[in-house]
């Protein structure tokens, strides 16, 4: 492809022609890294953490379910656990936020209380039914009911009923309460614990309808991504309806609810129940308030984009035929999300190995701690910024294939010569090509966010404690950050698909797309305001479709204190949902968009310089500037900057 214009960079770009491998450093760097994390997984299974982790170990540093070897100077240490494969705590609520464990003792027992003992008597009636001693490895059963020593040796009564967990070996309480006390320690800003008492109650109350709220989250964005691909010339306006709709409906519902409920006769309600009922109605008239502050909100935004909405409509439909010729795009967030559960679970449990390796040491209350000394101590240091770096990694191989697919759908000009899949084409040449560049670029966006978590971390251990001028820097600094990451990752997306167009490594990718941007900014600014705002309408649908599900299903629970929670949890994950669907069509309109500015900077429908853009695109810029121009935002600029399009538009 010859280069066009005297402003033009010397460097010429050869789409799909010549393929290196890029970043080969980084690569190795990158690989280096990942052996180091193996080596933190493989010592801590070598020291016999996989072992303490699974099957469990008691205060006295014996694993349950195995014969033990004695530890020097430890009472109760060397004793042989086979038959009591379950670890058992003598106060399972008492919970440590400090150090984020169960502040208890733990015994090894053969088998869990499955029901409530209330006294020492049920105690010792369990131990010889079930030959599992609930007390101290010091008290024979016989003496459960006679010693005095059975009051701090034996369990706390009453003794809650708890279960194994599944391949972990503890026994935890099937009642809840307990952890309700540890989110009231969380969760500061509640001072009626009794009301965080009701919210936790409603969310297991309500699990099967929030399970099934989540699944019509995925549906809707499911269904949204085909009406994207097959009615995307009426896609804005269906969305700007339905959103006027939902958020009418969701908060004339809440109006009407709250109408309903305070005129209610209060007489009939008994007294222990008006407080409640009182709590109701309030919570009614702030979610009805809430909802009409986001709508008119909502309305006033609309209004100010209503002449920009229509200029998405084109780019939506040429998107939605890359959609149509790569089906497999939309699978995309599947195989991302299934790669970081993979290694989030890894990590997660390499970090409890971590937890439970090192040398055994006796604590202040004689009980046995696993701790590591030495250098080897700052290993979960490594650990959390392999779970930022990998992390990245991944998300960041999901923009380089999908870029590899987009381009060369772009690129190919007859469409029936596209390979058979483009999207495993585009992941076959990132393992071979471009792992490094991936590598690096992930890196810059770890080298960004540690410094930023570090100082969120700071700042929530100085709340309170800090001056109004250091709270200030303090959120300075992080917002700034915050911004430079934003920045980063937009700049990285755009310069992974320069190295798909023309196999370049990460540095010289970024410059030539950065250069590519500001030559085209005003086109840059109108689709990515435009097309965002479009976009995060669909994801505001899909939330605002399933939180009102929820407030219909909901509202046979006449509870109405305890929709928050629940609510919340719903529109989070559909939020989420609706995040991860969207956010690849915004990725392919972004690397459509630089395609088509390469496309447009070096060919000008000349005889041997002919576009590769679509048809649609072309009438999509047209409008776009005529659109500008009537608005008065064009001006000459835009206009010379659209002038090599509009003279090859009869030959494209």
């Amino acid at each position: 492809m010859k280069r066009s214009g005297s402003g033009s960079s010397k460097r010429e770009w050869k789409p799909l022609e010549d393929r290196s491998c890029t970043d080969i450093p980084w690569l190795l760097l990158f690989l280096l890294f990942c052996v180091g994390m193996g080596f933190i997984c493989g010592f801590s299974v070598a020291t016999g953490a996989a072992a303490r982790l699974v099957s469990g170990y008691d205060s006295y540093g014996n694993i349950c379910g195995q014969k033990n070897a004695k530890l020097e100077a430890i009472p109760n240490s060397g004793m042989d656990h086979t038959h009591r494969k379950y670890v058992f705590f003598l106060d399972p609520c008492n919970l440590d936020l400090i150090n984020r464990k169960i502040k208890s003792v733990a015994l090894c027992v053969a088998a869990c209380p499955r029901q409530e003992l209330k006294t020492l008597s049920d105690i010792y009636k369990f131990a010889e039914i079930n030959g599992s001693a609930l007390c101290s490895y010091s008290l024979k059963p016989s003496e459960y009911t006679t010693s005095p020593k059975a009051s701090f040796l034996c369990p706390k009564l009453p003794v809650p009923a708890s279960a194994p967990i599944p391949f972990f070996h503890r026994c935890a309480p099937v009642n809840i309460s307990c952890y309700a006390k540890f989110a009231e320690a969380l969760i500061t800003f509640v001072s009626d614990n009794s009301v965080l008492h009701r919210l936790i109650s409603g969310v297991m109350t309500s699990k099967e309808i929030i399970l099934g709220l989540c699944l019509l989250s995925l549906v809707l964005s499911m269904i949204l991504m085909v009406i994207i691909r097959y009615i995307s010339r009426v896609l804005v306006w269906i969305l700007t309806i339905l959103l006027i709709l939902g958020s009418l409906g969701g908060t004339g519902v809440l109006w009407w609810l709250y109408a309903k409920q305070r005129k209610s006769p209060k007489e009939s309600v008994i007294p222990e129940q008006l407080q409640i009922a009182e709590d109701n109605l309030r919570a009614l008239l702030i979610y009805a308030i809430a909802a009409t502050v986001f709508t008119v909100v909502l309305f006033l935004i609309m209004l100010v984009m209503r002449k920009r909405v229509a200029l998405t409509i084109a780019l939506f439909h040429v998107a939605g035929k890359v959609f149509i010729h790569l089906p497999l795009l939309v699978f995309q967030p599947f195989w991302t999300f299934f790669a970081l559960v993979l290694f989030w679970v890894y990590w997660i449990m390499t970090l409890l190995f971590l937890g439970t390796t090192g040398s055994p040491v006796q604590n202040e209350q004689g009980f046995v701690e696993f701790k590591i000394s030495g250098p080897l101590q700052y290993m979960w240091w490594y650990h959390v910024v392999g779970l930022i770096w990998i992390s990245e990694f991944i998300l960041a191989c999901q923009q380089m294939t999908v870029a590899g697919a987009v381009v060369t759908y772009y690129f190919t000009r007859d469409k029936r010569n596209l390979p058979f899949t483009p999207i495993l084409a585009s992941v076959n040449r990132l393992i071979r090509y471009h792992l490094g560049t991936v590598a690096k670029g992930s890196f810059i966006i770890t080298l960004v966010k540690i410094p930023r978590m570090i100082l969120m971390y700071i700042h929530s251990q100085l709340k309170g404690k800090e001056n109004a001028c250091a709270r200030c820097m303090l959120k300075s600094c992080i917002c700034c950050l915050w911004c430079l990451e934003k920045c980063l990752n937009y700049l990285n997306q755009n310069a992974y698909t320069a190295t798909a167009i023309n196999s370049t490594n990460f540095c010289t990718s970024a410059k030539d797309a950065f250069v590519i941007l500001v030559e085209n900014a005003l086109r840059v600014a109108a689709i990515n305001t435009v097309g965002d705002f479009m976009l995060f309408l669909g994801k505001v649908l899909i939330v605002c479709s399933t939180g009102l599900a929820g407030i219909m299903l909901l509202n046979y629970r006449q509870d109405y204190t305890v929709w928050v929670l629940p609510l919340v949890i719903v529109c989070l994950f559909a939020f989420l949902v609706a995040h991860c669907f969207l956010s690849i069509y915004e990725m392919v309109v972004d690397v459509l968009f630089l395609c088509f500015a390469i496309d447009t900077k070096y060919n000008d429908g000349s005889p041997g310089r002919e576009f590769y853009m679509d048809k649609v695109l072309m009438e999509f810029v047209e409008n776009s500037r005529k659109a500008m121009k009537e608005a008065g935002k064009g001006g000459a600029a835009d206009a010379r900057e659209l002038k090599p399009m509009a003279s090859g538009a009869s030959s494209a």
